[in-house]
Order: structure tokens, then sequence, then C-alpha cells
């Protein structure tokens, strides 16, 4: 927000695969409608949370952001941390398709660990890069695997593949400790600011099988269906939100692209101004 209110003529597109979700707002830390309105934000609330929106579907509505923001003579920064959604828009890759009967057959089977070790067995480099327990992203890269006759891990640069970018890539760094203890203070914000109301909400009008693995939303939900406490599961949610923070920043810091900047208590004086200059000699 600092960059581009400062800079004047500055878009930001979200390149977060959950705030392409409406209503889904304060467990995705989504920009407030006052934020909105000072900057203009592209790639949030694209769809209604029972609707499925798939890495492809991203990379268009990316390009058409794009499209506009140049059409307007204005410049981009991307924002955000699905570390997918940022290799596809950064190194334009092609995309596997879709099988839906195929797709279909996989979702039928309930043991995850039984996909989880069919999945290692056609593919073991994709298996290798996947939590065991993630269904979603199981189904898909056999889906992939067994519709199209090669392995899902084949598709794309390949992840130790970083060929050259005009991109400036700006990755914020802190200490391990320091994120672990921000991650549960943002937790607790959220469940405060209501996001227990807001799952229940989005829950009401239905959620789509993606939508509902999101992280914060699929703990709530276990909670909203009586299995677990709120305290419980907002304890869960932190837990899964220091994995997830310790796997992104293993994500890209495999990307020698990426500059990395040591932030203190104040990580917007610190970065800012090296965006700004990043922008000014591009």
């Amino acid at each position: 927000m600092a960059v581009a209110q400062l800079a004047g003529d500055v878009d930001l597109i979200s390149v977060d695969s959950m705030q392409v979700y409406r209503g889904m707002d304060i467990g995705t830390a989504k920009p407030s409608a006052a934020e909105q309105a000072a900057v203009r934000h592209h790639c949030i609330d694209l769809v209604d949370p029972s609707e499925e929106f798939s890495v492809a579907e991203f990379k268009s509505a990316h390009r058409a952001a794009l499209a506009d923001i140049a059409d307007r003579g204005r410049r981009a920064v991307l924002v955000g941390g699905t570390g997918l959604y940022h290799r596809v828009v950064i190194d334009d890759f092609d995309l596997p398709g879709e099988w839906p009967d195929v797709r279909a057959e996989l979702a039928a089977v309930d043991d995850t660990p039984s996909l989880f070790e069919r999945l290692r067995a056609v593919d073991p480099a994709a298996a290798e890069k996947m939590e065991p327990g993630n269904r979603r992203r199981i189904i898909r890269a056999l889906e992939v695997t067994i519709g199209s006759g090669r392995p899902f891990s084949s598709f794309g640069p390949g992840v130790d593949h970083y060929p050259p970018s005009p991109v400036v890539q700006i990755g914020v760094r802190r200490p391990r400790a320091v994120v672990a203890e921000l991650i549960a203070a943002r937790v607790r914000r959220m469940v405060a600011s209501g996001l227990v109301d807001e799952v229940r909400t989005v829950a009401g009008s239905g959620f789509g099988r993606t939508a509902a693995q999101a992280l914060g939303y699929k703990e709530i939900l276990e909670h909203l269906a009586g299995r677990v406490s709120e305290d419980e599961a907002v304890e869960t949610i932190i837990t899964r939100t220091r994995q997830f923070a310790v796997r992104q920043e293993r994500w890209f810091r495999r990307d020698p692209r990426v500059r990395w900047i040591d932030v203190d208590d104040d990580p917007v004086s610190d970065v800012t101004p090296i965006v700004l200059d990043a922008l000014d000699h591009r």
C-alpha cells in the first residue's frame, strides 16, 4: 500500500489463491474496502466460495489485470505469497489440462493415505513435495498423471529451473521465532474481528471443495460442526499457519532471483524505498 500511494501510478495485483473468493475477507487478510478505494487492487473477489477457481483461471485473470493496468498507463506490483501462482505469472509456463471424470473417480476414494501412496508410486517427485494429508493437491496430481499419461511433476519449468525474468522479486525475512509470534497474534486478531461469524456466513451459501480447505476456514468449519472447541480450532490454525510459513519461505528461497531483505519492527519503512527504487530503474 505504501509503495502504491507514494509512487502514485501503481496498481496492486494480489497473488493469493484464496483472496479470489468473495466474502472470505478476514481469514485471507484481504485489503479493506478503504484500502481498495485508496489503491486499485486486482485479482480479488473474482468468484463465490462455492465455485472452483483453477491456477489456469488465475493466470488468465492476471493477464487481463496487466492489460488493464498498461492501458491506463500505470505500473503493476504483485503482492501475496502463493508460490505456484507466482511461478505461473512470472515464468508464464503452460499448465496441465483437466480430466473431470478421472477427478471424480479419485474423489470417490475416501482413504487419502492410499491416494498418497498411489501418487508416490506413479510420481515420486510430485509426492515428495506434497503434504501427505493435502487431499486436494494429491487428487489433482493423480488426475493430471492419469489423464495426461505423464507425471504431474513434468509440467511447468521444473521446480529447480529459474529462467531469467524482467520481474523484480523482493522477499522479506524475519527470524523464525519472531514470525511465529506474529502469526499467533494475527490469528487471534482475525478471530476477534469476527472470523467465526464470517465462516458461518459463507457456509450458509456453501463452500466449494477448494475454498473449504483454506487455512483458517477449514479449522473453523470443524468447530462449527461441533468436532472441536473454538480454542482448539484457533490453536490448530496457529500451528498450521506456522507450518505454512516455513514451507512458503522454503519455496521462495529456492528461487535465486528473489532479493531478500531482513526487516525489523517496521517492515514498511525497510521495504518501501527498495521497491520504489526497483520501480524507477526498470
